[in-house]
Order: C-alpha cells, then sequence, then structure tokens
C-alpha cells in the first residue's frame, strides 16, 4: 500500500529520494508550496493489494501508515457508488498525533488574520480528490482506475477543486512531468495572507483568489479583479475559495434547511447518506457552513467508509453517538447506524447493476440554462457527458421527514429521519422567494446568495444577543488601574442571560416566531457553546490583559511607585511586563507599537533601579 516513487520535482534544492529526517527542518525547500499543501498522493487499484499509495509528493513528507491507510481507502467511491468517468469529492481525517512540520509555526500568523472557520486545521488533513474510472482493456481488471489527492489543512474546497479539474486530466496522460512541473510552479504561490487578493499561475492558466479576512463583511459578494496588474493570460477568478453553491447542495432539504440549521448549531450526530462520495461530501460540507461566521466546534467526515480507522469508535452502540457530521454511500450504514437519532437519504437507492451518477459541475460555478423554463446540470455517465433537467415550475423534489421508526431497510428511500421537532417556524417567505426566483429563472448564484444571507442572518440573530451579554460580563475600563491585579471577568449566568432575552433577544432582528428559549437551552449544552464561550472569553481575557499593560504604560509616576516596594515587588513587576510584552509580540495582546516600545522602555527603568546583581540575573549577558 505504501509503494513510493518519484524523483523530486527540484532536486537542486532537495534530494527527495533521500532526504534526511532534519534537511527539510534546515532548509525548508518546500516552505512556499506547504503553506497551501501539506502532500500531493497517488492512489491506483493492485489486484493484488486493492487500493495502493502510488507515489506521495515531495517524498520525504511522512505519513504515518494509519494516514496512509485512511488515504487509500478515501481516495476511491465506495462500490455502491459505481462512480464511472471522472469525479472530485473531498474528505477529511484525523491527524496522528505527534505529527509536526516544521513550517507549522507559521500557522499563528494566517490564523491570526483568518476567520474563525478558514483556520489551518491543527489535527485533521483535508483530502481533496479527483478520481478517474474508465474502461482500458489494457488493464488487466479492465478499468483504469486513480484518484490524484491534495493533501492540506486549509478547507479552501472552491479553490483545490479548481486545481484539480487543471491538474489531473493533464497528469492521467502525462504522469511524472506534469507533476514535478506543477509542484514547482505551487512552491513559487506567494503564502495565503488574509485579506489579499492573489495570483495563482499553474499550467498556464492564473488562478486569481481573495483570502477571506476576519475583518470582511460576511456577505456573500465575489472578490474585485486585481485591476492594477495587467495579466497575460487574464486570469480565472474564483469567486470563493471555500463558498459552495448551497442552492444546488441544499436543493433536496429545502423545505427542511432550518430544522437541520437547528441540527447542526446544536451539534447533533447526522448521518448523510447519499448516492455518490461528490454529493456526500458537499452536502456535508454545505451544512457545516450553515453557522458561519460561528465556528463548526464538532467532528465532521464528507466522506466516510466501513474501512476507516475510526469506523469502530463511531459505530459502537455501548455509548451515545458522537457529535459527529458523517457522509457516506454505503446503504449498510443504515443498519449499522441505525441508533443515530437523526439520518438524512438524498437521491434515490441505486439498483444492482445501476450505472452510477456523479457531478461535474465541480468548483467552476452554476449550471448552464437548458431548455425553455429548466436548468442543465452536467452529469458524469461512464466517459460520456450527459445532462439532467429539473423543472424550473416547482421547488426541486423534496425528501420528506420521517420517524426513526420507518428507518428499517436497506432500501430506505429518501427522507431525514429523525425525532426532533423544530423550535422555529419554518420560514415560509424564504421558500415562496426561492420559488419566485425557478419562476423567473434567476440564476442559481442568485439562488445560493438568497439562502446563505438568510442563514448568515438567522445565525447572526442567535448569536448577537450572547456577544452582548459576554460583553456585560467584562470588567468597566476605569476599573483597570496600574499598579492593582485587573479585576477578574464576571461568569456567564444562563439564567441571567435567559432573562436579558425579553429586551434583548433575538426577536429585535429576526421575524421568526418560536421557542428561542427552548433553542438556547439545548444551546448550552452543545460543543458549539463550550467552543464559542472558551474563544471569547480567551478574547475577552486578552483584552484584559491589554488595557492593564496600557494602563500601566500610561502611569507617569512609576519611580514614585517604586519607593516604598521591596525587591520581590520591583522583581515581579519586571517578569509580570516582560510576559505582557512577549504575549504582544506574539499578536496574543492586542496592543499598539507605542505602547509596546514604552513598556519596553518601563523595564529597562526597573531593571535600571535595581542592585547590580539582581540586573545580573534579570539581564544575563
Amino acid at each position: 500500500m505504501d509503494a513510493l516513487s518519484g524523483a523530486g520535482p527540484r532536486r537542486a534544492r532537495c534530494s527527495l529520494g533521500a532526504a534526511s529526517p532534519g534537511a527539510r527542518a534546515a532548509a525548508a525547500p518546500w516552505a512556499r508550496f506547504s503553506a497551501w499543501l501539506e502532500c500531493v498522493c497517488v492512489v491506483t487499484f493492485d489486484l493484488e493489494l486493492g487500493q495502493a499509495l502510488e507515489l506521495v509528493y515531495p517524498s520525504d513528507f511522512r505519513l504515518t501508515d494509519k494516514e496512509k491507510s485512511s488515504i487509500c481507502y478515501l481516495s476511491f467511491p465506495d462500490s455502491h457508488s459505481g462512480c464511472l468517468g471522472d469525479t472530485q469529492f473531498s474528505f477529511r481525517i484525523r491527524q496522528c498525533s505527534g505529527q509536526r512540520s516544521p513550517w507549522h509555526a507559521e500557522d499563528r500568523h494566517y490564523n491570526s488574520g483568518a476567520p474563525m472557520s478558514l483556520q489551518r486545521e491543527p489535527a485533521h488533513y483535508f483530502g481533496y480528490v479527483y478520481f478517474r474510472q474508465v474502461k482500458d482493456s489494457s488493464v488487466q481488471r479492465g478499468y483504469f482506475q486513480k484518484s490524484l489527492v491534495l493533501v492540506s489543512r486549509l478547507p479552501f474546497v472552491r479553490l483545490f477543486q479548481a486545481l484539480l479539474s487543471l491538474i489531473a486530466p493533464e497528469y492521467f496522460s502525462k504522469p511524472a512531468p506534469c507533476l514535478e512541473a506543477v509542484c514547482s510552479e505551487i512552491d513559487e504561490w506567494p503564502a495565503p495572507v488574509p485579506g489579499q487578493t492573489l495570483n495563482l499561475p499553474v499550467m498556464g492558466v492564473v488562478l486569481q483568489v481573495h483570502i477571506p479576512s476576519r475583518v470582511d463583511k460576511p456577505e456573500y459578494s465575489p472578490p474585485k479583479p486585481c485591476s492594477h496588474e495587467n495579466l497575460l493570460p487574464a486570469p480565472v477568478i474564483l469567486t470563493s475559495v471555500h463558498e459552495l453553491d448551497l442552492f444546488r447542495c441544499f436543493q433536496p432539504v429545502l423545505t427542511h434547511v432550518q430544522t437541520l440549521w437547528e441540527l447542526m448549531l446544536l451539534g447533533e450526530p447526522l448521518v448523510v447518506l447519499a448516492p455518490s462520495p461528490a454529493m456526500s461530501s458537499e452536502l456535508v460540507l454545505a451544512l457545516i457552513s450553515c453557522l458561519q461566521p460561528l465556528k463548526f466546534c464538532c467532528d465532521y467526515r464528507p466522506y466516510f467508509t466501513i474501512h476507516d480507522s475510526e469506523f469502530k469508535e463511531f459505530t459502537t452502540r455501548t455509548q451515545a453517538p458522537p457529535n459527529v457530521v458523517l457522509g457516506v454511500t454505503n446503504p449498510f450504514f443504515i443498519k449499522t447506524l441505525q441508533h443515530w437519532p437523526h439520518i438524512l437519504r438524498v437521491g434515490e437507492p441505486k439498483m444492482a447493476g445501476e450505472v452510477g451518477l456523479s457531478f461535474a459541475q465541480g468548483a467552476w460555478g452554476a449550471g448552464a440554462q437548458g431548455p425553455e423554463g429548466s436548468e442543465l446540470w452536467r452529469v458524469e455517465l461512464g466517459t460520456e457527458v450527459q445532462h439532467w433537467v429539473c423543472s424550473v415550475g416547482d421547488l426541486p423534489k423534496q425528501v420528506k421527514l420521517k420517524k426513526p421508526s420507518r428507518l428499517k431497510t436497506l432500501d430506505t428511500k429518501p427522507g431525514l429521519y429523525t425525532a426532533y421537532s423544530a423550535h422555529l417556524h419554518r420560514d415560509k417567505a424564504l421558500l415562496k422567494r426561492l420559488l419566485k426566483g425557478l419562476q423567473k429563472k434567476k440564476p442559481w448564484d442568485t439562488q445560493t446568495a438568497l439562502l446563505r444571507r438568510h442563514l448568515l442572518e438567522l445565525t447572526q440573530s442567535f448569536i448577537i444577543p450572547l456577544e452582548h451579554y459576554m460583553a456585560s460580563l467584562m470588567p468597566l475600563q476605569k476599573n483597570i488601574t496600574a499598579w492593582k491585579t485587573p479585576p477578574q471577568i464576571r461568569p456567564f449566568r444562563q439564567d441571567d442571560f435567559l432573562r436579558s432575552l425579553e429586551h434583548a433577544g433575538p426577536q429585535l432582528t429576526c421575524v421568526l416566531k418560536g421557542d428561542w428559549l427552548g433553542l438556547y437551552r439545548r444551546f448550552f449544552k452543545s460543543p458549539h457553546f463550550d467552543g464559542w464561550y472558551r474563544q471569547r472569553h480567551k478574547e475577552m481575557a486578552q483584552k484584559l490583559e491589554a488595557l492593564h499593560l496600557e494602563a500601566i504604560c500610561e502611569a507617569q509616576n512609576i519611580e514614585t511607585w517604586m519607593k516604598d516596594k521591596s525587591e520581590v515587588e520591583v522583581v515581579d513587576l519586571v517578569l509580570k511586563l516582560r510576559e505582557k510584552l512577549v504575549q504582544a509580540q506574539g499578536r496574543q495582546l492586542p496592543v499598539k507599537e507605542a505602547t509596546l516600545q514604552r513598556a519596553q522602555l518601563y523595564i529597562e527603568t526597573v531593571i535600571g533601579s535595581l542592585p547590580k546583581d539582581l540586573q545580573a540575573v534579570l539581564c544575563p549577558p
């Protein structure tokens, strides 16, 4: 399974075939490449081994046997999918403990400016797959089966799908030279910097992308092209590095979008059973994006198989189902995960011998216009591009809400199988607007913008009261003085918060009626409340430390303060100031540069007032 081969693309800088473990840390020749990707893998089908890892690029990148096995199994569609032709999908695997590359130290710089939901994964890898299966009489099995996989810790699904659609077709016809050239080109890309628009050349095409920043307005709008550069060839502008076409992903479940939003908000275990990895992975990623700008704090697997190393962990009946969203294609999971509280089945179950269909619409945008009164979607059928048409007069066929007791057989029909009752009333106005958009033949990206804005406003309406209450727990700035320990952030009291909703609740910004109090009470028990609270408390504690540092630096009487203080108290001040300075310089405290300079001057002044022996201890040569 781990037969590795291939020469490195940049021999002058690094001998990829025989690199010592410390060589990469010393020279870091792949620093720019690794700012985007961890490695590129090629997975093929071996008659004796099954799925086998044919190539890892750069070849000195270390994957554990467990990670190699996971990548191999997850890079091929399940046999039930029957995917012929070209298919793109994604997966997410747990990174084995102890694995840290030299460039991971740069994560803090990127993460400090990136939205919470787009920060680099510290403990998981994303796998972006381009799988090809075509008839080939020259192969003993009768089929050419191979996957090109980009492994990254960045959740840039749209960017990497677009990159694969350029690389993979060329690679399958010219393997080695193509991959070498592409890796060398990626190693010349600028690092992803939040807030910047970058031009990324690859294979004669320039991809222009905007890297989202946490200060960007969280609303759907494509980036403006860089007009100051006259690029030849003209760049291909990706409207987003990560956002999927929500309307396309949610078309079978539009009437249940709010119920699914609540399930995601509460971190409920959910299985998504779809006909293909492309469908399952896109729907799972669409579901977790529902909560933006709130970070999704639970585990999720866009594509999961029975061969996964965590299969037993997720399917055990000896404990409650974990807070995971699983995307699967094997109907066997209906029986195995029958005890899970929520199962969403989309797409008609395939009959034995039926040829599988897979979406080929991919990363480049919405479907083309079809016949009069219809939208056209490209679908792969064998090696030929086929089409299916959905009527524009009505919403696409919707799955039904069903009780879990109906979930008994492997041929269970599409539906959302759950006993959960939504706390909020369904937004009928949204469905009417989506239906009107279909009737007027509005572009699907317009429909997606409407749906995304609705979900964003719903999440913001829910979070704003929590943010306001949390802000009220912060000590007043007038109570933060230079020579006293800063006051503590007051504790979050759930009952106090719930009482505050009467005059400062979500009804101020959202027209939806329902049991908001019940939804908040369940939210308090979810991993998302814990994740949100910890992050906000951390940010507030850092702000408190920054305000305290500013108060010290603005004090004009440090010499007066030191007159009646013991050496122990003075040394303690030096150590605390240094700690705050280190935190601030590491961008962990939001302070101005002038404050940092003044703090450094104060440290020097205080140390200069101490005896020579203490000065030698605090400032060793």
